[in-house]
């Protein structure tokens, strides 16, 4: 089958900003530093001590292939690698932590290594979305609230 006749919009209508600002409020937005992060660990194997690494690994490819960019600086509301974030899992009540890149587990952060962290990063205040449990469940987490890393707050 040959495309003989190639439909175009008629001038000026431009429907784009309709679709990119859905994409903005109901997607992931990642920072470069983040990107570089996630690459590095999927590169360097650094999911190496979650529960089921292939399919963290697949979590994590899938986020970067379906993340926009982020603006520099990334805004307050978006939660990125050293930042302390509340959430709250399938009404389990609220828990917080720094999210992190390292490798291996830190006491009171929440690994990107990890599904949890996997799901929140990228993720903005108040949005909810589906989260895969180790178990293989389905749950749900809502940011409930981000802020700088307490260690950051002196630079």
């Amino acid at each position: 089958m040959t495309i003989t006749r190639i439909a175009r919009l008629p001038a000026g209508s431009d429907f784009r900003p309709l679709f990119e600002r859905s994409a903005i409020e109901t997607g992931f937005l990642l920072t470069v530093e983040d990107r570089l992060g996630i690459e590095r660990l999927l590169r360097h194997r650094g999911t190496g001590h979650a529960p089921n690494p292939p399919l963290l690994n697949g979590l994590l490819r899938h986020k970067l292939r379906i993340s926009r960019g982020a603006t520099e600086p990334a805004p307050p509301e978006l939660v990125v690698s050293g930042c302390h974030v509340t959430y709250m899992i399938s009404d389990e009540g609220a828990r917080s932590g720094t999210l992190s890149m390292s490798p291996v587990p830190v006491p009171g952060h929440v690994l990107v290594a990890s599904l949890l962290g996997a799901t929140l990063i990228g993720m903005r205040k108040l949005q909810k979305v589906p989260l895969l449990r180790d178990d293989g469940q389905i749950g749900t987490v809502v940011v409930l609230d981000v802020s700088p890393s307490p260690n950051h707050d002196a630079a």
